[in-house]
Protein backbone atom coordinates (compact mmCIF):
# COMPACT_ATOMS: atom_id res chain seq x y z
CA UNK A 1 0.00 0.00 0.00
CA UNK A 2 1.31 3.32 -0.86
CA UNK A 3 0.92 5.86 1.45
CA UNK A 4 -1.45 8.86 0.60
CA UNK A 5 0.26 11.95 -0.77
CA UNK A 6 -0.52 15.93 -0.43
CA UNK A 7 -2.50 16.61 -3.48
CA UNK A 8 0.31 19.51 -5.51
CA UNK A 9 0.43 22.81 -5.24
CA UNK A 10 -1.24 23.43 -8.96
CA UNK A 11 -4.00 20.88 -7.51
CA UNK A 12 -4.52 23.52 -4.54
CA UNK A 13 -4.91 26.02 -6.73
CA UNK A 14 -6.88 25.10 -9.38
CA UNK A 15 -9.32 23.80 -6.70
CA UNK A 16 -9.20 27.06 -5.12
CA UNK A 17 -10.74 28.89 -8.30
CA UNK A 18 -12.79 26.62 -9.31
CA UNK A 19 -14.62 26.79 -5.66
CA UNK A 20 -14.79 30.94 -6.05
CA UNK A 21 -15.79 29.98 -9.70
CA UNK A 22 -18.51 28.36 -8.66
CA UNK A 23 -19.17 29.89 -6.16
CA UNK A 24 -23.06 31.50 -6.82
CA UNK A 25 -23.19 35.47 -6.56
CA UNK A 26 -19.65 35.93 -5.79
CA UNK A 27 -18.38 39.79 -5.88
CA UNK A 28 -15.04 39.53 -7.91
CA UNK A 29 -13.64 42.54 -6.60
CA UNK A 30 -9.77 40.34 -6.87
CA UNK A 31 -9.05 39.91 -10.05
CA UNK A 32 -8.90 42.97 -11.86
CA UNK A 33 -11.48 42.28 -14.23
CA UNK A 34 -14.54 44.46 -15.56
CA UNK A 35 -17.98 43.50 -14.22
CA UNK A 36 -19.47 46.20 -16.05
CA UNK A 37 -21.64 45.23 -18.97
CA UNK A 38 -20.48 46.64 -22.65
CA UNK A 39 -21.80 48.16 -25.47
CA UNK A 40 -25.09 46.06 -26.57
CA UNK A 41 -22.96 45.33 -30.10
CA UNK A 42 -20.22 43.25 -28.08
CA UNK A 43 -22.86 40.46 -27.13
CA UNK A 44 -24.44 40.75 -30.08
CA UNK A 45 -21.30 40.20 -32.42
CA UNK A 46 -20.16 37.22 -30.05
CA UNK A 47 -23.88 35.26 -30.70
CA UNK A 48 -23.73 35.99 -34.40
CA UNK A 49 -20.38 34.16 -34.30
CA UNK A 50 -22.23 31.30 -32.23
CA UNK A 51 -24.93 31.26 -34.29
CA UNK A 52 -23.60 31.80 -38.12
CA UNK A 53 -21.11 28.42 -37.27
CA UNK A 54 -17.80 30.88 -38.24
CA UNK A 55 -16.24 29.51 -34.80
CA UNK A 56 -15.84 26.15 -36.79
CA UNK A 57 -12.99 27.62 -38.66
CA UNK A 58 -9.52 28.34 -37.19
CA UNK A 59 -8.76 32.46 -37.06
CA UNK A 60 -6.12 33.66 -38.84
CA UNK A 61 -2.64 33.01 -37.12
CA UNK A 62 -2.26 36.59 -36.26
CA UNK A 63 -5.63 37.26 -35.78
CA UNK A 64 -8.67 39.32 -38.22
CA UNK A 65 -7.05 41.92 -40.01
CA UNK A 66 -9.64 43.78 -38.99
CA UNK A 67 -8.84 43.30 -35.46
CA UNK A 68 -5.02 43.64 -36.16
CA UNK A 69 -5.95 47.00 -37.86
CA UNK A 70 -8.27 48.62 -34.73
CA UNK A 71 -6.15 47.16 -31.95
CA UNK A 72 -2.72 49.79 -33.45
CA UNK A 73 -5.39 52.48 -34.26
CA UNK A 74 -6.62 52.23 -30.34
CA UNK A 75 -2.76 52.49 -29.08
CA UNK A 76 -1.87 55.03 -31.30
CA UNK A 77 1.25 53.55 -33.16
CA UNK A 78 0.91 53.77 -36.80
CA UNK A 79 3.38 51.57 -38.71
CA UNK A 80 3.78 49.10 -35.87
CA UNK A 81 2.10 45.56 -36.43
CA UNK A 82 -0.56 43.73 -33.93
CA UNK A 83 -0.12 40.17 -33.70
CA UNK A 84 -3.49 38.35 -31.27
CA UNK A 85 -3.26 36.08 -28.98
CA UNK A 86 -5.32 34.02 -26.00
CA UNK A 87 -4.67 36.86 -23.23
CA UNK A 88 -2.14 39.00 -23.05
CA UNK A 89 -0.64 36.55 -20.78
CA UNK A 90 -0.02 34.46 -23.68
CA UNK A 91 1.67 37.04 -25.28
CA UNK A 92 4.14 38.12 -22.59
CA UNK A 93 4.62 33.85 -22.56
CA UNK A 94 5.78 33.96 -26.08
CA UNK A 95 7.80 37.24 -26.36
CA UNK A 96 9.97 35.89 -22.77
CA UNK A 97 10.36 32.42 -24.24
CA UNK A 98 11.82 34.50 -27.28
CA UNK A 99 14.01 37.31 -26.02
CA UNK A 100 15.01 35.95 -22.64
CA UNK A 101 17.50 33.32 -22.37
CA UNK A 102 20.78 31.90 -20.10
CA UNK A 103 23.24 34.60 -19.15
CA UNK A 104 21.14 37.39 -19.56
CA UNK A 105 18.75 39.57 -17.26
CA UNK A 106 15.64 40.66 -16.55
CA UNK A 107 14.68 44.04 -14.84
CA UNK A 108 11.41 44.88 -13.51
CA UNK A 109 9.39 46.47 -10.22
CA UNK A 110 8.73 45.44 -7.34
CA UNK A 111 5.75 44.96 -6.78
CA UNK A 112 4.21 43.93 -10.42
CA UNK A 113 2.86 41.18 -11.83
CA UNK A 114 4.43 37.98 -11.12
CA UNK A 115 4.14 35.41 -13.78
CA UNK A 116 6.38 37.14 -16.39
CA UNK A 117 8.68 37.17 -13.96
CA UNK A 118 8.55 32.98 -13.92
CA UNK A 119 8.48 33.05 -17.62
CA UNK A 120 12.05 34.71 -18.21
CA UNK A 121 13.09 32.28 -14.99
CA UNK A 122 12.34 29.42 -17.10
CA UNK A 123 13.99 31.00 -20.53
CA UNK A 124 17.09 31.27 -18.26
CA UNK A 125 17.26 34.72 -17.36
CA UNK A 126 18.23 36.00 -14.05
CA UNK A 127 15.17 38.87 -12.80
CA UNK A 128 16.32 41.70 -11.14
CA UNK A 129 13.43 43.52 -8.97
CA UNK A 130 13.32 47.07 -8.27
CA UNK A 131 11.48 48.23 -5.34
CA UNK A 132 8.94 50.90 -6.16
CA UNK A 133 6.32 50.77 -2.67
CA UNK A 134 7.78 54.02 -1.54
CA UNK A 135 6.01 57.01 -1.23
CA UNK A 136 9.57 58.95 -1.46
CA UNK A 137 9.65 57.97 -4.96
CA UNK A 138 5.74 58.61 -5.96
CA UNK A 139 5.17 54.67 -5.68
CA UNK A 140 7.18 53.92 -9.15
CA UNK A 141 10.09 52.96 -10.91
CA UNK A 142 12.51 56.41 -11.29
CA UNK A 143 14.90 56.54 -14.32
CA UNK A 144 17.92 56.67 -11.64
CA UNK A 145 17.16 53.57 -10.27
CA UNK A 146 16.47 52.18 -13.66
CA UNK A 147 20.29 53.57 -15.07
CA UNK A 148 21.57 52.29 -11.77
CA UNK A 149 20.55 48.57 -12.30
CA UNK A 150 21.33 48.07 -15.66
CA UNK A 151 24.21 46.80 -17.63
CA UNK A 152 25.66 44.63 -20.54
CA UNK A 153 23.83 41.97 -19.10
CA UNK A 154 20.05 43.28 -19.15
CA UNK A 155 18.32 41.64 -21.87
CA UNK A 156 14.93 42.79 -20.95
CA UNK A 157 13.26 45.78 -18.94
CA UNK A 158 9.72 44.66 -18.09
CA UNK A 159 7.01 47.52 -16.62
CA UNK A 160 3.24 47.23 -15.99
CA UNK A 161 2.33 50.80 -16.60
CA UNK A 162 -0.13 51.27 -15.15
CA UNK A 163 1.42 49.08 -12.24
CA UNK A 164 -0.73 46.51 -11.07
CA UNK A 165 -1.47 46.60 -7.88
CA UNK A 166 -0.45 50.22 -7.02
CA UNK A 167 -2.41 51.78 -10.19
CA UNK A 168 0.71 54.63 -10.78
CA UNK A 169 1.21 55.16 -14.06
CA UNK A 170 3.98 56.79 -15.91
CA UNK A 171 4.34 60.62 -17.81
CA UNK A 172 5.80 60.80 -21.43
CA UNK A 173 8.94 62.37 -19.62
CA UNK A 174 9.04 58.84 -18.06
CA UNK A 175 8.91 56.71 -20.32
CA UNK A 176 11.54 58.27 -22.72
CA UNK A 177 14.11 57.86 -19.98
CA UNK A 178 13.18 54.57 -19.36
CA UNK A 179 13.45 53.77 -23.48
CA UNK A 180 17.12 55.86 -23.86
CA UNK A 181 18.03 53.57 -20.82
CA UNK A 182 17.04 50.26 -22.76
CA UNK A 183 19.23 51.53 -25.75
CA UNK A 184 21.79 52.37 -24.23
CA UNK A 185 22.02 48.68 -23.62
CA UNK A 186 19.99 47.03 -26.54
CA UNK A 187 17.61 45.80 -23.92
CA UNK A 188 14.07 44.86 -25.14
CA UNK A 189 11.60 47.20 -23.41
CA UNK A 190 8.24 45.43 -22.26
CA UNK A 191 5.59 47.97 -21.93
CA UNK A 192 2.82 45.98 -20.12
CA UNK A 193 -0.44 48.01 -21.35
CA UNK A 194 -3.42 45.96 -19.13
CA UNK A 195 -4.04 49.05 -17.46
CA UNK A 196 -3.82 51.68 -19.93
CA UNK A 197 -7.64 51.94 -20.71
CA UNK A 198 -7.99 53.58 -17.39
CA UNK A 199 -5.10 55.82 -17.08
CA UNK A 200 -5.34 59.91 -17.13
CA UNK A 201 -2.57 59.60 -19.48
CA UNK A 202 -0.89 56.84 -21.11
CA UNK A 203 2.26 57.06 -23.33
CA UNK A 204 3.30 53.68 -25.30
CA UNK A 205 7.37 53.18 -25.35
CA UNK A 206 6.75 52.37 -28.87
CA UNK A 207 6.31 56.19 -29.35
CA UNK A 208 10.37 56.45 -28.53
CA UNK A 209 11.81 53.08 -28.90
CA UNK A 210 10.39 51.52 -32.26
CA UNK A 211 13.37 49.33 -32.53
CA UNK A 212 13.03 47.25 -29.86
CA UNK A 213 9.92 48.13 -27.35
CA UNK A 214 7.04 45.55 -27.31
CA UNK A 215 3.62 46.41 -25.98
CA UNK A 216 1.39 43.81 -24.31
CA UNK A 217 -2.47 44.46 -24.66
CA UNK A 218 -5.46 43.16 -23.22
CA UNK A 219 -9.24 42.80 -23.45
CA UNK A 220 -9.72 41.05 -20.01
CA UNK A 221 -9.90 44.65 -18.52
CA UNK A 222 -11.51 47.10 -20.21
CA UNK A 223 -13.81 45.45 -22.46
CA UNK A 224 -14.31 42.50 -19.67
CA UNK A 225 -13.05 39.64 -22.09
CA UNK A 226 -11.29 37.88 -19.18
CA UNK A 227 -12.90 34.60 -19.60
CA UNK A 228 -12.81 34.26 -23.23
CA UNK A 229 -8.65 35.12 -23.56
CA UNK A 230 -7.82 37.59 -25.68
CA UNK A 231 -5.02 39.82 -25.87
CA UNK A 232 -1.92 41.09 -28.27
CA UNK A 233 1.42 41.92 -28.37
CA UNK A 234 1.97 45.10 -30.67
CA UNK A 235 5.86 45.90 -32.16
CA UNK A 236 7.33 46.27 -35.03
CA UNK A 237 6.81 43.98 -38.26
CA UNK A 238 10.41 42.29 -37.71
CA UNK A 239 9.36 41.44 -33.81
CA UNK A 240 6.46 40.54 -34.81
CA UNK A 241 8.02 37.77 -37.08
CA UNK A 242 10.02 36.58 -34.71
CA UNK A 243 7.31 35.97 -32.09
CA UNK A 244 4.75 34.35 -35.21
CA UNK A 245 7.72 31.88 -35.90
CA UNK A 246 6.84 29.61 -33.31
CA UNK A 247 3.69 30.67 -30.96
CA UNK A 248 1.98 28.65 -28.05
CA UNK A 249 -0.85 28.46 -30.13
CA UNK A 250 -0.23 28.89 -34.46
CA UNK A 251 -4.09 28.14 -35.28
CA UNK A 252 -5.58 31.57 -34.70
CA UNK A 253 -7.57 32.54 -31.35
CA UNK A 254 -10.63 32.78 -30.47
CA UNK A 255 -13.23 33.52 -33.22
CA UNK A 256 -15.91 34.51 -31.13
CA UNK A 257 -13.49 36.99 -28.90
CA UNK A 258 -12.42 38.64 -31.91
CA UNK A 259 -15.73 39.28 -33.06
CA UNK A 260 -16.58 40.34 -29.52
CA UNK A 261 -13.08 42.71 -29.47
CA UNK A 262 -13.61 44.09 -33.19
CA UNK A 263 -17.35 45.21 -32.02
CA UNK A 264 -16.28 46.78 -28.87
CA UNK A 265 -12.89 48.62 -30.38
CA UNK A 266 -15.80 50.10 -32.93
CA UNK A 267 -17.87 51.55 -30.25
CA UNK A 268 -15.67 52.28 -27.40
CA UNK A 269 -15.81 55.86 -27.93
CA UNK A 270 -19.80 55.78 -27.41
CA UNK A 271 -20.03 53.67 -23.83
CA UNK A 272 -16.11 53.46 -22.12
CA UNK A 273 -16.49 57.17 -20.71
CA UNK A 274 -19.32 55.50 -18.89
CA UNK A 275 -17.11 52.81 -17.26
CA UNK A 276 -14.17 55.05 -16.15
CA UNK A 277 -16.73 57.32 -14.74
CA UNK A 278 -18.35 54.57 -12.88
CA UNK A 279 -14.77 53.22 -11.70
CA UNK A 280 -13.66 56.77 -10.36
CA UNK A 281 -16.68 57.04 -8.13
CA UNK A 282 -16.25 53.38 -6.94
CA UNK A 283 -12.29 54.54 -5.73
CA UNK A 284 -13.78 57.33 -4.38
CA UNK A 285 -16.55 55.24 -2.46
CA UNK A 286 -13.91 53.02 -1.10
CA UNK A 287 -11.45 55.73 -0.31
CA UNK A 288 -14.10 57.87 1.94
CA UNK A 289 -15.11 53.93 3.62
CA UNK A 290 -11.11 53.38 4.41
CA UNK A 291 -10.46 56.48 5.15
CA UNK A 292 -13.16 56.05 8.54
CA UNK A 293 -10.70 52.86 9.63
CA UNK A 294 -8.12 54.13 11.82
CA UNK A 295 -5.45 52.70 10.75
CA UNK A 296 -6.11 51.75 6.88
CA UNK A 297 -4.96 54.01 4.30
CA UNK A 298 -4.74 53.48 0.56
CA UNK A 299 -1.39 54.81 -0.67
CA UNK A 300 -2.21 55.46 -4.36
CA UNK A 301 -5.30 57.54 -4.96
CA UNK A 302 -6.94 58.26 -7.32
CA UNK A 303 -5.89 54.76 -9.10
CA UNK A 304 -4.84 54.79 -13.19
CA UNK A 305 -5.94 51.15 -13.02
CA UNK A 306 -8.86 49.86 -11.93
CA UNK A 307 -8.17 48.98 -8.79
CA UNK A 308 -7.16 50.56 -5.03
CA UNK A 309 -4.25 49.15 -2.59
CA UNK A 310 -5.54 49.52 1.07
CA UNK A 311 -2.43 49.13 3.53
CA UNK A 312 -3.84 47.13 6.80
CA UNK A 313 -0.27 46.85 8.51
CA UNK A 314 -1.12 50.05 10.82
CA UNK A 315 -4.40 48.44 11.92
CA UNK A 316 -2.70 45.38 13.28
CA UNK A 317 -4.61 43.66 10.44
CA UNK A 318 -3.25 40.50 8.19
CA UNK A 319 -4.19 40.78 4.89
CA UNK A 320 -4.29 37.19 4.48
CA UNK A 321 -7.20 37.40 7.37
CA UNK A 322 -8.93 40.13 5.66
CA UNK A 323 -9.14 38.36 2.43
CA UNK A 324 -10.64 35.00 4.54
CA UNK A 325 -12.95 37.35 6.14
CA UNK A 326 -14.41 38.57 2.98
CA UNK A 327 -14.31 35.50 1.42
CA UNK A 328 -16.73 33.96 4.24
CA UNK A 329 -18.87 37.00 3.25
CA UNK A 330 -19.09 35.90 -0.94
CA UNK A 331 -16.32 38.98 -1.75
CA UNK A 332 -13.52 38.08 -3.17
CA UNK A 333 -10.38 40.80 -2.61
CA UNK A 334 -6.74 39.84 -2.64
CA UNK A 335 -4.01 39.68 -0.62
CA UNK A 336 -0.40 41.52 -1.33
CA UNK A 337 1.84 38.46 -1.42
CA UNK A 338 0.20 37.60 -4.71
CA UNK A 339 2.19 40.72 -6.28
CA UNK A 340 5.68 40.87 -3.86
CA UNK A 341 7.26 38.73 -1.24
CA UNK A 342 8.85 42.17 0.10
CA UNK A 343 5.87 43.93 0.80
CA UNK A 344 2.60 41.90 0.19
CA UNK A 345 2.03 41.79 3.96
CA UNK A 346 1.32 45.33 4.22
CA UNK A 347 -1.78 45.48 1.49
CA UNK A 348 -4.79 43.70 0.13
CA UNK A 349 -6.06 44.90 -3.33
CA UNK A 350 -9.61 45.47 -4.22
CA UNK A 351 -10.76 45.55 -7.84
CA UNK A 352 -13.64 48.11 -8.66
CA UNK A 353 -14.60 48.22 -12.34
CA UNK A 354 -18.09 46.01 -10.66
CA UNK A 355 -20.95 46.91 -10.11
CA UNK A 356 -21.68 49.59 -7.46
CA UNK A 357 -24.10 47.40 -5.15
CA UNK A 358 -20.68 45.12 -4.70
CA UNK A 359 -18.85 48.26 -3.71
CA UNK A 360 -21.86 49.32 -1.24
CA UNK A 361 -21.35 45.75 0.71
CA UNK A 362 -18.34 46.02 0.71
CA UNK A 363 -17.27 49.40 2.15
CA UNK A 364 -20.66 48.28 4.48
CA UNK A 365 -18.85 45.23 5.78
CA UNK A 366 -15.23 47.11 5.93
CA UNK A 367 -15.67 47.80 9.60
CA UNK A 368 -16.70 44.78 10.77
CA UNK A 369 -14.23 42.92 8.86
CA UNK A 370 -11.22 44.28 10.17
CA UNK A 371 -12.40 43.52 13.09
CA UNK A 372 -12.83 40.08 12.27
CA UNK A 373 -9.40 40.01 10.42
CA UNK A 374 -7.99 41.31 14.19
CA UNK A 375 -8.66 38.27 15.59
CA UNK A 376 -7.56 35.93 13.16
CA UNK A 377 -4.03 35.75 11.25
CA UNK A 378 -4.57 32.22 10.08
CA UNK A 379 -6.58 31.06 7.11
CA UNK A 380 -6.93 28.71 4.27
CA UNK A 381 -4.17 28.41 1.73
CA UNK A 382 -4.76 31.62 -0.93
CA UNK A 383 -3.60 32.18 -4.06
Amino acid sequence: MHAPTAAPPFELRNAYFDKLCNTPGLMWLGQNTNHFDPHPSVIDAAIEALRDGSYHAYAPPAGFEELRKLIVEDVGVPGMSAFVTDGAVEALYNVCSNFCEPGTEFVTTDPSWAWPMHFARKAGSTVVELPIYDAAQGYKLTPEQLRAAVSEHTRVIYLVDPNNPLGTCHTSEEIKAFTDIARSVGAYFIHDATYAQFADGFSPALQYYPEKSILTYSFSKWLGLAGLRLGAVIANPDIIETIATSPPNNLGSNVVSQRAAIAGLKTKAEWFPTILERLRANQTAVYEAVQKIPGLHIPVYPSNANLLVIETVEAGVNPEALVAAYQQEGVMIRQGTYHTKRFGERFVKVSLTVPEAWVQHFCELLPAMVDKARQSTTSGPLF
